[in-house]
């Protein structure tokens, strides 16, 4: 088929491109704009427009799959409509691409990003599809012609339903996206039921609050009690857990923090299907951590800056605790967090939680609210996040290994852990990008 998405440069949208021209089809792609993800897409054969454009939509196409923040004003949807073509939103799609895969679908409100990465670690043989670029093999997809497929599902929409789960692995399922399912919980939650109902098998972390209570046959981790004797290393100057899994044995896994320990786990239960414990253990080497998650952009004696797409408090929290860790180990003086809120209303439905999460860090700087096309809403910052040592910046910028924070002036960040959150730009303005 020829294959056209609209809103390509998307980092679950591009993974869907690369696995279906790797299937034999025909894929084109248009964004507003161009970027390095566009461009590796080019580099793959995958022609790219920028910005989007009617002119481009022809009757030689035969399906257009467009992404979950393009309106139906657009001017490439409107035009396929016009010509009958048809037309799915990303949701609507997965049930075309994956319905013929033995899919381990791995959703939740934090973690999947990483298990689905430590899973495909683990199981070599299969095709991936990542809402991250994994550092094992340095993409968001990859491709092994087999029927197995690790996925990263997203409860964001709803989509998860839709993923053909074969093995639904959950690392947790907290509210998240309310403004989906209208504020309603119990919508919510009969979405994560009803998604692991339809599937095969499941392993779950069966201390989450509302999967501990579900009715229901599947493997269950018991992180307080099935996770032993974990301990944080150095290993060629990089971070690892170590820990004992039930009675399995030892394991390590690139990353600091009780996070990381559980999403292994999740993934060593799942791929138990597949493998031989000691190919697990062994093929766990190779996984090295996913860019933007705890991605660790520069280390010098006396300052370590890593870029992490924690957006919702809990992430953040988490990841928190880990850079103390890998502080202490690297004898930094100080945690530093830059935090770029990620959209009004996630930041409001979590305020509470934002507040608390930030106590572990030394100092606190606020970028502006990155809006993700949303109505500007007034927020005090300054009088909610009070309690730290608080200060607020327009933008970050990294030049000749140096950090910058620009305001009034321009101060440098000379010494400490320096961790920026968020999932809008300030990954860019971290890398020096823009």
């Amino acid at each position: 088929m020829n294959i056209h998405f609209i809103g390509i440069g998307g980092i679950g949208l591009s993974a869907l491109a690369r696995f279906l021209k790797a299937n034999g089809h025909r894929v084109s792609g248009s964004d507003i704009k161009k970027t390095s993800i566009t461009n590796s897409l080019e580099s793959e054969n995958i022609e790219v427009t920028a910005p989007h454009s009617e002119n481009i939509i022809t009757k030689e196409i035969d399906l257009v799959i467009y992404s979950a923040v393009i309106k139906e004003e657009n001017v490439e949807l409107k035009r396929a409509r016009e010509l009958n073509i048809e037309s799915l939103s990303r949701s609507e799609a997965l049930k075309f691409i994956l319905k013929e895969k033995r899919v381990f679908s791995v959703c939740g409100a934090h973690g999947k990003s990483t298990t689905t990465a430590i899973l495909s670690s683990i199981i070599k043989e299969s095709s991936s599809i990542i809402g991250a670029e994994s550092k094992d093999f340095k993409s968001n997809f990859r491709d092994n012609r087999g029927d197995i497929v690790c996925f990263e599902a997203d409860e964001s929409d709803a989509s998860f339903l839709n993923s053909n789960p074969y093995y639904a692995i959950v690392t947790n399922a907290e509210p998240e996206h309310m403004e989906f399912y209208n504020y309603d919980f119990k919508k919510f939650y009969d979405c994560y039921e009803k998604f692991l109902k339809i599937a095969k098998k499941r392993v779950i972390n069966a201390e989450d609050e509302f999967l501990s209570k579900l009715d229901i046959d599947a493997i269950r981790l018991y992180p307080s009690r099935d996770i032993k004797n974990q301990k944080y290393i150095l290993i060629d100057d990089e971070p690892y857990t170590r820990f004992t899994l039930k009675d399995l044995g030892e394991f390590d896994i690139w990353g600091f923090g009780e996070h990381i320990a559980i999403d292994c786990s999740l993934a060593i239960l799942a791929s138990l299907e597949e493998l031989e414990l000691e190919e697990i253990r062994e093929n766990l080497k190779s996984y090295k951590g996913i860019k933007k998650r705890f991605d660790i952009l520069q280390k010098s004696e006396n300052l370590v800056l890593i870029d992490d797409y924690g957006h919702h408090p809990t992430e953040i929290k988490a990841t928190i605790d880990s850079a103390n860790i890998y502080a202490k180990l690297k004898n930094l003086d100080k945690i530093v967090v830059i935090w770029q809120p990620h959209k009004y209303s996630r930041t409001l439905d979590n305020l509470e939680k934002f507040i608390e999460c930030f106590k572990q860090s030394d100092r606190l700087i606020i970028l502006p609210v990155w809006e993700a096309g949303e109505k500007r809403v007034e927020i005090d910052f300054k009088k909610l996040f009070k309690r730290y040592n608080l200060d607020f910046a327009d933008k970050v910028s990294v030049k000749n290994g140096s950090i910058f924070l620009e305001k009034d002036g321009i101060e440098e960040i000379t010494s400490g852990l320096v961790i920026g959150f968020g999932a809008g730009d300030i990954t860019y303005q971290l890398r020096g990008l823009i």
